[in-house]
């Protein structure tokens, strides 16, 4: 991993107030958000890593964008990697995009559905973190906590199990039974064996039942269908981010007719979900779904720091606006008429009060020139860009620069041992 070179300022160049990457300034109090400038390449991945190590809170960190996003992780996950706390466990969790354009017929891949579900189980629960966002994604509506929490099966060994009952269950979540399980979603009943592949999970399980007790539950590999390390407790979470038994077809049918001005008899989308079949780009109406949507947001717990780059909110405006092209381009389509993006997506004003809410920090490379209204203290860092630094590949010794830079005292990077 190659990571951006950030150089500390020598001690005749920076304030003796001028904050560290390694000891950040951190808000005080509820609501308040600071300003951070002069954060140069991988130096505001170590201030955010700093105080993911300073306080015992989640910190959730919204980037503009999915290559930005990436990118923090892996500069985060770097840090904390290697920090002096490394004995506690500070993890950096992702909630991945889609990866479909907005009103596309195409789902999403069953594997970024796991890890999203997986995410939203864990995200209430968090004590400390960080979560990284590309603000497209933070926009989504996404479904209520009660689905996630109350869709989700906790199963142990020595458990009774109805095993019809559970069939029932696992197709109310969204799972398909399949002759083999190879693939997320997926569950076969085989005599008095279970196998599902439960969402966030890594493998498949094999659930073994003696009459309706569970006598073991072992992982095993979805290629070969051989058993492998053996569990004595799972949670399997929903298959979807949205119901698809019988009630919530018919209350889907309900809030169509209620929403959309069309024949629903001639849309594609209705009469497929009438019959108990999800079609591909269901999730651009997951609102008929429910009564009411939650967002990101809504999974966070109130303790939660919120950081942001400075360019999220502009970066909001041009997602929000990409939405709106392909909702005036599709939307005359009687097979799929569609929902308007603000009952799918956050308005800006919407994203730019639920950050505002909470205390936290707005980061940004440059130097902030002077304090902006309604937010807090100003903090420009003791980094600077370093020098241009050649590589000349013909040399004797073609890193000479660079090597003469990090050896020079009190230049190099900060977090070079």
């Amino acid at each position: 991993m190659n990571l951006p070179a950030v150089s500390p300022l020598m001690p005749s160049d920076a304030a003796v107030d001028t904050p560290s990457p390694l000891r950040p300034p951190l808000p005080a109090g509820a609501g308040e958000r600071l300003l951070w400038g002069r954060l140069y390449g991988a130096a505001g991945a170590l201030a955010i890593a700093s105080a993911a190590q300073q306080v015992e809170r989640p910190i959730l960190a919204a980037v503009a964008d999915m290559p930005a996003a990436a990118t923090l992780r892996e500069e985060l996950a770097f840090f904390l990697r290697g920090s002096a706390d490394a004995h506690e466990d500070i993890p950096v969790l992702t909630f991945p995009d889609w990866e479909t354009l907005p009103y596309d017929v195409f789902s999403p891949l069953p594997e970024l559905v796991s890890e999203r579900l997986l995410t939203l189980h864990r995200l209430p629960g968090l004590t400390r973190g960080v979560l990284v966002v590309p603000v497209g994604t933070l926009l989504q509506r996404l479904p209520p906590r009660a689905f996630v929490d109350g869709h989700a099966l906790v199963l142990a060994v020595g458990d009774r199990l109805d095993l019809d009952a559970t069939r029932t269950r696992l197709t109310r979540s969204g799972y398909q039974c399949v002759s083999q399980v190879i693939a997320h979603g997926e569950f076969a009943v085989r005599g008095a064996l279970l196998d599902v592949f439960p969402m966030g999970s890594q493998l498949p399980l094999r659930i073994d039942l003696f009459d309706d007790e569970v006598e073991s539950i072992r992982t095993f590999d979805p290629d070969s269908q051989r058993s492998l390390e053996k569990l004595n407790r799972v949670r399997m979470l929903p298959a979807r981010e949205y119901p698809t038994d019988e009630a919530a077809i018919s209350a889907f049918r309900q809030r169509w007719r209620a929403a959309i001005d069309a024949d629903p008899k001639a849309s594609l989308i209705y009469r497929e979900v009438s019959e108990g079949r999800m079609p591909g780009g269901i999730e651009y109406y997951l609102p008929l779904f429910f009564d009411q949507t939650a967002t990101l947001f809504d999974y966070l717990p109130d303790s939660t720091l919120a950081f942001e780059h400075a360019d999220v909110r502009n970066a909001a405006d041009d997602v929000l606006g990409r939405i709106e092209e392909r909702y005036e381009q599709r939307r005359h389509d009687p097979e799929r008429p569609l929902l308007p993006p603000r009952d799918l997506y956050l308005s800006r004003d919407d994203l730019a009060a639920r950050l505002n809410a909470r205390a936290g920090v707005v980061w940004q490379s440059p130097e902030v020139p002077d304090r902006r209204k309604g937010y807090g203290a100003l903090h420009n860092f003791a980094t600077a860009q370093p020098p241009p630094l050649a590589i000349h590949p013909r040399a004797e010794s073609p890193a000479a620069e660079l090597q003469g830079f990090l050896e020079t005292p009190g230049r190099g990077t900060p977090f070079i041992a």
